[in-house]
């Protein structure tokens, strides 16, 4: 079950002041006259304190829990974690478009990201200085910086057992033929935020929405099982319902830890999934400022060590795109795939009639 992760945040107790007698007073006037600069630091550091406000975070990432926990520990900025899926975020974004209730989205896929800033409901033009991106990072960047690339995975990999099937699907077409008939699983795009770069990357691989809704439909034909999750989906895979699931490669190498047999294939071509961090453009300036904070703690050395360890048999298997951070040994090299990357400036803003489209003619 999908539940709010609320983090505990850090407070400090300051003691009330106590009176003071008047030999007391004396002395410690003395002391100030004495330290005035001690103590206007001290006075400094206090007001930097109460001018912390609490920082809201909507994420959908395995490690995301760990990577709060981190922040807070290392600021003192008390930070609150709203986790759910990519899906629920968003329509939680939508629905509180008049009165926003976060300061950070941090989640798959960049489409969604493109989409709220066509909204105007990004920060824009703001980069982490804390660690500098790699060359894979770099194009993953938009050009108006609305939004702050964090890793990279694939969506989506075929994953079979490969105790039961022995040549996988090489292209996404080979999946209508009859050999696959009621054999193939994926998720619900309107949920899982992986998925709809998956859908996205397909119909841009066709030439259209019109192809990719005629090649989805013959996949429906074709007997096509539709899940909720990459957990639910891979399940099916497990207990034999389905053959082959097309969902995140990360969540597809992260079961190989318990079910060795499952393998993962990667059809012509796959689509790179950034994992990417936006920041509210109406929240309160200095939540704003503790939002970038987050985004720098991400690329630091300390941010990045969490988030290669928070979710080392999920969403950690990732691709970085931070200077000097090596992948997981079970990540495959990104240069042997066979990757594309959908617009998101061009498939973001299709998202909502896409998912819907996909929900009332391939789910139901």
């Amino acid at each position: 079950m999908l539940v709010d992760r609320k983090e505990n945040p850090i407070t400090m107790h300051l003691s009330r002041p106590r009176l003071l007698g008047l030999a007391a007073l004396t002395a410690a006037g003395a002391l100030l006259a004495a330290c005035g600069s001690s103590s206007a630091a001290s006075q400094t550091t206090q007001a930097a304190s109460a001018a912390k406000v609490p920082l809201v975070v909507y994420a959908a990432e395995g490690y995301d829990q760990a990577e709060v926990t981190a922040f807070q520990q290392a600021t003192g900025i008390p930070t609150k974690l709203v986790d759910h899926s990519t899906g629920t975020l968003l329509a939680k974004i939508s629905a509180e478009r008049n009165n926003p209730q976060w300061g950070v989205f941090w989640s798959d896929g960049a489409e969604s990201y493109a989409a709220l800033d066509q909204e105007h409901m990004l920060v824009r033009g703001f980069e982490p200085t804390a660690g500098t991106l790699n060359a894979l990072g770099k194009e993953v960047v938009p050009a108006d910086k609305s939004y702050i690339p964090t890793g990279l995975t694939i969506a989506a990999a075929v994953i079979y057992n490969s105790d039961v099937v022995k040549n996988p699907p090489t292209t996404w077409s080979q999946l209508l033929e009859p050999q696959w008939n009621g054999a193939v699983g994926m998720n619900n795009p309107a949920i899982s935020g992986p998925t709809y770069p998956f859908v996205a990357g397909v119909m841009q691989q066709l030439g259209g929405v019109t192809q990719g809704e005629q090649f989805f439909t013959q996949l429906k034909n074709n007997g096509l099982h539709v899940y909720a999750t990459n957990k639910v989906t891979l399940t099916a895979l497990l207990n034999g319902t389905i053959k082959l699931a097309l969902v995140q490669n990360s969540a597809g190498i992260g079961f190989q830890f318990k079910a060795p047999q499952l393998k993962v294939a990667y059809p012509s071509k796959v689509s790179l999934l950034p994992s990417v961090i936006g920041i509210d453009a109406k929240a309160p300036k200095q939540e704003i400022a503790e939002a970038e904070q987050f985004a720098n703690f991400i690329y630091s050395a300390k941010g990045q060590a969490v988030q290669l360890s928070g979710d080392p048999h999920g969403d950690s298997l990732f691709f970085p795109v931070v200077q000097g951070t090596t992948p997981l040994p079970q990540v495959p090299d990104l240069a042997s795939l066979p990757t594309d990357a959908p617009n998101p400036a061009v498939w973001g803003p299709r998202e909502a009639s896409i998912d819907q489209w996909f929900t009332n003619n391939i789910v139901q």
